[in-house]
């Protein structure tokens, strides 16, 4: 309860690049599994916050069915890590309900929104959908929407509030986040971009050609009303990925600035996952194919992130990207 409360405490820390929010405007820290897991780590939430706003805060998110028949979404990694797990209300929305209500209360629109957060979908039961949707309208005051309309591939204006939803690429999201919405109702949260095919039998056969795509294959449409971000992992930067990568580049850097520059010519905001650098003793539940190797490793790809002007840099290190960032 003590963390707890000296958490809250926390002044809301703005970063001169939050005023404005469009893409390219600020670059955040994505908490990357915020959230438990199998009773471990149950600070991450509360460790992200510490860091300061703005920030993206990622939960992954399960329908769990319990044995009595009741159903909920819950906050977890695994689908056999379901029992006991946090609901997605009791775990995220009430932790941060102080700080939208003072974010309300100040009206500081132009440092809004203060939190993003993306939400995970593990599955798309409909009923998963469909309660995640109800959540969402619960709390539609502390939302950045935009008006649903008959054109879905022309982007509308937000109407920012502290709070903003992202979803992911699939089309059953999009189905019931959008095109269930009524015309003239309201969008509560927007989906990424759907990835481009890359063809190839293999695995590995798709992701030689992935790497040698241009950044326009990648991104080859514009945002729309309700698609307004893109998500990729490092494979698509540097050959293999994290555990692959060699020394970090020009041709590198290159790279990266053109996928930037891309996602924000389109309308994108844009995410990469995830960028890690750690040692043994220093791993809290990360994710080890996402390792780079060491603290010095990712700060690199750390410094050129920020200094393409990626808007969502997922990490699991998030007082190290902070100090980074800083």
């Amino acid at each position: 309860m003590l963390r707890h409360a000296v958490v809250l405490a926390l002044p809301l820390l703005l970063a001169p690049s939050a005023l404005g929010f469009a893409p390219g405007a600020r670059v955040l820290l994505d908490a990357h599994n915020a959230y438990p897991e199998r009773g471990q780590w149950s600070t991450r939430l509360n460790d992200a916050l510490a860091t300061g706003l703005p920030l993206a805060i990622e939960q992954d998110l399960h329908w769990y069915v319990a044995p009595n028949g009741s159903a909920q979404p819950v906050v977890a990694h695994d689908e056999d890590a379901l029992e006991g797990a946090p609901t997605l209300d009791a775990y995220f929305f009430a932790r941060i309900r102080p700080l939208m209500e003072r974010a309300l209360t100040e009206n500081r629109r132009e440092t809004w929104p203060l939190i993003t957060l993306n939400l995970d979908f593990k599955d798309n039961t409909p009923a998963h959908l469909n309660a995640i949707w109800t959540l969402l309208t619960r709390y539609e005051s502390w939302l950045t929407t935009a008006t649903r309309t008959s054109t879905p591939m022309r982007a509308e204006p937000l109407t920012v509030g502290p709070l903003l939803v992202l979803t992911g690429s699939d089309t059953a999201q999009q189905r019931r986040f959008h095109d269930e919405v009524p015309v003239g109702a309201k969008l509560l949260a927007f989906g990424a971009m759907r990835p481009v095919p890359v063809a190839g039998a293999t695995k590995a056969l798709r992701a030689r050609r992935a790497i040698r795509m241009t950044s326009a294959e990648h991104i080859s449409v514009a945002a729309g009303n309700y698609v307004r971000w893109v998500n990729f992992p490092w494979t698509v930067i540097e050959a293999g990925g994290q555990q692959s990568a060699g020394a970090w580049s020009p041709a590198d850097s290159a790279r990266l600035d053109a996928f930037v520059q891309r996602a924000h010519a389109q309308g994108f905001w844009i995410r990469f996952y995830t960028l890690d650098g750690f040692v043994s003793q220093e791993d809290r539940g990360f994710t080890a194919s996402y390792n780079f190797g060491s603290r010095a490793a990712v700060a690199l790809r750390w410094r050129a992130a920020i200094a393409s002007g990626v808007d969502f840099v997922a990490t699991d290190q998030y007082a190290d990207f902070a100090a980074l960032r800083r």
